[in-house]
């Protein structure tokens, strides 16, 4: 059965790159007007001809946004399990390479965490693990996801990538969601990057999208690194490419797009291929018109200042208060973090950020009248 390895295959990384960047005002300002962007428009969007024309396209993607969303903004929170990792790669602070002190959850400290959570007033949660299928794996998802689920109306779980089976598995022990980030879609510069583990295997990650939407998964979550390859503009027009591509191929799940940047983390790298601030404002409403009813997530990793502007203008889920370490919300301990949040305002600030802003800040994905039934077969609360 195809995946969309198929498609990839057919993309020319430097073609691809080469285009972006022979954009002109002229294809920019026809792309602005287009009633539906082609692949050509969404290249001029991206190009370095868009930029001046930030302004006229920001508008554009707030006025889509509000259109297919109205006025609110939905609130997410990353529940770290564990960091450990199998996996060596250059980027990240969950790199087994790193010589630092390891953590996994068990039971009573999963409950604190939840309640903690609970306190902070989020129903909607992403369970954030490294990447170690022996320790952090089915058997530990199957002992705890079913308990997390009862605490939230919504479950999302960014983890390593499993099979068709497992997900279709732990759909019904309530998962809902699944972010999986290709890091780069450049095969060289992945490589380079992911020395040990079954992270390698490049066309294994690719190709997990597929078997999420297969097995049935609610809400499928994509993304790159930007920073990681050396041309950023690229890495997301690939990832558009997968976007499309799936949403032709499996279009009853729904779809999410995340812009991480690198960020600072123990053993990291700097970034091979800088984005500044409107930069990626630029990405992100290129996306918007792009793809008007997909969900597009801001996380912790980017300053206050750019939250609070950008939000209004396309994004329609954030996170608040995150910690990037197991335990970090009942107990605070000082475990290796994966990457250094940016935006360390408490969910409240941020909320009250959005109400300024004429937004409604809304703390969960599902409630019960839409039908969730939580994993002890009772409706969701």
């Amino acid at each position: 059965m195809d995946t969309f390895e198929t498609r990839w295959r057919q993309l020319d990384w430097d073609d691809a790159g080469l285009q972006i960047n022979a954009k002109t005002p002229g294809d920019v300002e026809r792309a602005l007007n287009a009633d539906r962007l082609s692949r050509q428009d969404f290249m001029a969007l991206l190009s370095p001809a868009a930029l001046p024309y930030i302004e006229p396209l920001a508008q554009r993607a707030q006025q889509l946004t509000r259109q297919r969303f109205g006025n609110v903004v939905g609130f997410y929170l990353p529940l770290y399990l564990s960091n450990l990792c199998a996996n060596d790669c250059t980027y990240c602070g969950f790199s087994m390479s790193n010589r630092l002190k390891r953590k996994t959850l068990d039971e009573r400290e999963i409950i604190n965490e939840c309640e903690a959570i609970k306190a902070k007033g989020f129903d909607n949660l992403l369970l954030v693990t490294g990447e170690h299928k022996t320790k952090v794996g089915m058997d530990y998802f199957r002992r705890y996801v079913p308990l997390i689920r009862n605490y939230f109306s919504s479950l999302m779980m960014e983890v390593q990538p499993l099979s068709q089976q497992d997900y279709a598995e732990l759909k019904t022990l309530g998962l809902d969601g699944v972010m999986v980030y290709q890091e780069t879609y450049h095969e060289a510069t992945y490589h380079r990057h992911h020395l040990r583990g079954q992270k390698m295997d490049f066309f294994w990650r690719l190709a997990t999208p597929d078997r999420l939407a297969r097995a049935g998964i609610d809400k499928i979550g994509l993304g790159a690194l930007i920073g990681l390859s050396d041309n950023w503009r690229t890495d997301c027009y690939m990832v558009a490419e997968h976007l499309l591509y799936l949403q032709k191929t499996y279009w009853q799940s729904r779809y999410s797009l995340s812009f991480p940047r690198l960020r600072p983390c123990a053993g990291g790298i700097t970034s091979a291929s800088l984005m500044n601030e409107s930069q990626l404002l630029q990405v992100m409403c290129a996306f918007r018109l792009l793809a008007p009813d997909v969900e597009l997530s801001l996380s912790t990793r980017e300053s206050p200042f750019f939250r609070d502007n950008a939000v209004p203008i396309m994004v329609n889920s954030v996170s608040a208060g995150s910690k990037t370490q197991p335990g970090g919300y009942a107990s605070g301990t000082p475990e290796l973090e994966q990457f250094e949040p940016h935006d360390n305002r408490s969910p409240q600030e941020v909320a009250q950020m959005l109400l300024r802003a004429g937004l409604q800040p809304v703390w969960k994905d599902w409630d019960h009248y839409l039908g969730r039934v939580s994993s002890s077969g009772s409706l969701c609360e």
